[in-house]
């Protein structure tokens, strides 16, 4: 596997703020449920899209969506609201990022925003022909994102012990189901 660099001119590191995105959308009754609120996988795509933007702004290379890590439907989405979604990376890997996202629902009537998701995504940095490829390391400045930073590590720590947990659930579940079949 090569991890090479996307660029000549690929820089060493960026900030958290030059990773930053930003994405406004009316929601339609195309958008919705019969109940007149936001689908919730039509709200899984725009945070997919907010965050994949986010991870191109840090690598500057193609990204493909690796894991949708987490994600809390706070509160529903009515038809007519604007939905704001705001994200950024969380930290860089050697080929992977975790981005954060958080979406506000706003009634453009009455203009108060509300806090209406959140979700944590990692993504891969990829060439064209789709190998992994190294990504500049992440500079978080404030106090926030330096907590985001160790948090990411973490959840990266869990989401690999929990990808152990499950092959050897599968391997022990392959071992049983040939032993079952040696006994017929």
């Amino acid at each position: 596997m090569s991890l090479t660099s996307s660029t000549e001119t690929t820089p060493s590191a960026r900030t958290v703020a030059s990773t930053q995105s930003e994405m406004t959308e009316i929601i339609l009754p195309n958008d919705a449920n019969i109940l007149g609120n936001l689908l919730g996988g039509r709200l899984m795509h725009f945070i997919d899209l907010t965050a994949g933007i986010a991870a191109y702004r840090h690598s500057r290379t193609y990204v493909v969506t690796a894991a949708m890590d987490h994600i809390d439907f706070i509160q529903p989405v009515q038809v007519g609201s604007l939905l704001t979604l705001k994200s950024s990376v969380n930290r860089a890997f050697t080929t992977s990022m975790e981005v954060g996202v958080k979406a506000w629902a706003e009634n453009p009537l009455f203009g108060k925003p509300v806090h209406v998701a959140s979700a944590y995504l990692v993504f891969v940095a990829v060439d064209r022909d789709g190998q992994r490829i190294r990504v500049p390391r992440l500079l978080p400045e404030t106090a926030d994102e330096q907590r985001r930073y160790a948090d990411a590590l973490l959840r990266r720590e869990h989401r690999e012990a929990e990808s152990v947990r499950r092959k050897q659930g599968r391997i022990a579940a392959a071992a049983q189901e040939d032993a079952a079949a040696a006994n017929l």
